[in-house]
């Protein structure tokens, strides 16, 4: 199946507070809204032949903007489409416009019963930011999924597809991330397992809401579910009415640290170097920030530590004042530096 698009439209002075989940980021001088492949490679091209700086907003979630804005291009990435191969032996590929919302792709992955993504329900944004990101959350990451990537290379100034060995996943991390300025996301296709029953559970807090041993599988309907409401009570699902997902999501990745660094109690997860996975928002929480912590215009979510949200009337500098108190008395209680998840736009911790 295959969802047609529209020519691009053009904006000016645009407020950055409307495109992103924290409801902050001052104007955009110039504005692109991309609803095709054409018309987004067109947007970054022409912008790059005038030595015009861009940014790439899909669903806004995962971006920090400055308060002055943004002085280049904006382009607000749109472009839809999927595109399905299904097969009994080889399982479904189905190609993702960047631009498609994530959850919405993982509520149709669901009910097609396409395997693997069900676990990552409820996480906002756009498709085309998930490999980008290596999305993930309880026990699944898209890198699990992704069979490749399509790309604009504005340094070769061409197409090109990535074939999932070649995008350098790792946790929260890709090869789309760490040269930001290069790659442009024009759509991911994705390999799924066919079946009625999700992915074994790996991650403890979902298997026992389901009320089944890590390893074990339940029906992908019942895992999204689940998600949705574990989600939901950590303020994780976007709701313009709670003010407690006025926010980036998890502000700061899980530190990976040499096992010596780690403190004592601290949650571990063993990684393949040898290194080890702690919580940031355990280390958030034993430095003396609870939830709610701050004050009535920014603090921590009532839900969730990781959670640094916009309580109405906020500004950016409020909110990185916040993020660089959290960071501090971290590395002063556990001597560990938390890094932010999110994008920083002409700001900085």
């Amino acid at each position: 199946m295959t969802v047609p698009a529209s020519d691009a439209t053009a904006d000016r002075e645009v407020e950055l507070a409307d495109l992103t989940t924290l409801r902050l980021g001052g104007p955009a001088a110039d504005m692109v809204k991309a609803v095709d492949e054409a018309s987004l490679v067109d947007a970054v091209r022409s912008a790059d032949a005038a030595g015009t700086p861009v940014l790439l907003v899909g669903g806004g979630s995962n971006l920090v903007v400055a308060d002055a804005g943004y002085a280049g291009r904006v382009v607000v990435v749109r472009h839809l489409g999927l595109q399905v191969e299904a097969d009994q032996c080889g399982g479904a590929y189905v190609e993702v416009g960047a631009g498609e919302n994530w959850d919405d792709v993982v509520a149709t992955a669901v009910e097609n019963g396409w395997v693997g993504i069900e676990a990552l329900s409820g996480i906002p944004g756009t498709a085309g930011a998930t490999p980008i990101q290596n999305v993930g959350a309880y026990g699944q990451e898209v890198a699990q999924t992704v069979a490749r990537v399509r790309t604009w290379d504005r340094t070769e100034g061409q197409v090109r597809t990535f074939a999932a060995g070649d995008c350098g996943f790792g946790y929260r991390t890709s090869r789309f991330k760490q040269d930001p300025d290069r790659h442009v996301v024009l759509s991911a296709t994705f390999q799924f397992r066919l079946g009625d029953l999700g992915a074994p559970v790996q991650y403890a807090e979902l298997a026992d809401a389901l009320d089944i041993a890590i390893g074990e599988r339940a029906p992908a309907r019942e895992v999204r579910e689940a998600v949705l409401a574990l989600r939901r009570r950590k303020g994780m699902v976007l709701d313009p009415e709670d003010h407690d997902t006025w926010s980036t999501g998890s502000f700061f990745t899980n530190p990976i640290v040499p096992a010596d660094d780690v403190p004592t109690g601290a949650p571990t997860w063993p990684q393949p170097d040898g290194l080890v996975k702690t919580s940031a928002a355990w280390l958030i929480e034993r430095a003396g920030f609870t939830k709610g912590y701050g004050n009535d215009r920014v603090r921590l979510s009532s839900r969730h530590t990781l959670a640094i949200t916009n309580r109405g009337g906020a500004t950016t500098t409020e909110l990185l004042e916040l993020a660089r108190e959290l960071q501090t008395g971290v590395e002063r209680r556990f001597g560990i530096t938390l890094v932010n998840e999110p994008v920083l736009v002409g700001c900085r911790l």
